[in-house]
């Protein structure tokens, strides 16, 4: 049988597991040439997944009764693909349930010797986010003071490693003694700001005394108001998240201190992976080689169960997880 989760409703403020309906049914059988039978072993946990279950963004919208989008490693039971064999380990968007048919190349084999976990975290889509952000949207400089906002997430944390590696200062925002521990002992960042304890907009001021060059938006709100707000001269805003708004109702206001991108010559872009993945190898390349040496270290938060999928999505609202949320389905 083929368990699975599907979209019952559109979310109104937090996600749930009112959202979802779970349902069985045979497994998949194959029947056409070019058609691959997965079997899922880990789910990807992801932050833009509320987006999709919610309206139309860069992808369109979970339909209604739809099995949940979600990206997956799995292993082959079946092939009709020559490219493909049975126990290759893929990754696609498979989906949350435990059995995926694909067909027309819409899975990649994870690479040969990497952890599965590793794969899916520090060396996939989170690190390849965070890669091109870093060096192609953020420019960081050599000696500049670099900050990112969910330092202790799959992104946030991969960023800042980065960042670090090409010579800036690094200041991290996280929530919590224990991500911030981390963030300093294990990931060598400079400086942290626990924002469940600190004052986030003057300690953005004590610690970065000239401003912030670079700021790594995951959090939007106002974390970002107050990086907006101690921007240095020709400073540099990246977009990539804004965790703090996706459960939202209605929109929030915009930032107060907008008026800085114009006073301190500034920049504030936004982007997507999607348009680097053409370019997936070169960053994959670069992380395992800095992975190896020990420049990049990785975390990864293991949930187990896919009757806990919805359960663990909401983990990364609520702060739980710690770095790159997985749910482990199957052995």
């Amino acid at each position: 049988m083929n368990r699975q989760w599907r979209l019952a409703s559109r979310p109104s403020g937090m996600v749930d597991e009112s959202c979802f309906r779970w349902t069985e049914e045979p497994a998949p059988v194959l029947t056409q040439d070019g058609e691959i039978l997965v079997r899922n072993l880990y789910l990807s946990l992801d932050p833009t997944q509320r987006g999709w279950i919610a309206r139309d963004t860069y992808l369109p919208a979970v339909r209604i009764g739809d099995v949940m989008r979600s990206g997956a490693a799995g292993r082959v039971v079946e092939s009709r693909d020559p490219a493909f064999a049975p126990g290759d380990v893929v990754f696609g968007m498979f989906g949350w349930q435990d059995y995926a048919l694909v067909k027309n190349g819409a899975l990649n084999k994870l690479p040969t010797g990497v952890p599965v976990e590793l794969a899916m975290s520090a060396l996939g889509v989170t690190g390849i986010t965070a890669y091109f952000g870093v060096l192609d949207v953020g420019k960081p400089k050599a000696g500049e003071t670099f900050v990112v906002s969910g330092a202790a997430g799959a992104t946030g944390s991969v960023a800042g490693q980065v960042a670090r590696i090409q010579g800036c200062r690094v200041v991290g925002i996280a929530g919590g003694p224990d991500k911030c521990d981390w963030l300093l002992k294990e990931a060598k960042f400079d400086a942290v700001i626990d924002y469940k304890r600190e004052n986030v907009g003057v300690r953005l001021r004590e610690l970065c005394p000239k401003g912030i060059d670079v700021y790594f938006d995951n959090v939007g709100g106002e974390q970002l108001d107050d990086a907006l707000a101690n921007l240095a001269m020709r400073g540099r805003i990246v977009l990539c998240g804004a965790i703090a708004t996706y459960n939202d109702s209605e929109l929030r206001p915009g930032p107060k201190h907008y008026l800085n991108l114009l006073l301190k010559r500034g920049r504030m872009e936004g982007f997507l992976v999607l348009d680097y993945m053409p370019r997936a190898l070169e960053a994959v390349m670069q992380l395992w080689t800095w992975v190896r040496e020990g420049k990049i270290v990785d975390r990864v938060d293991v949930q187990h169960g896919l009757e806990n999928a919805p359960k663990t999505l909401r983990r990364l609202f609520e702060g739980k997880n710690q770095g790159k949320q997985l749910l482990k389905i199957a052995d």
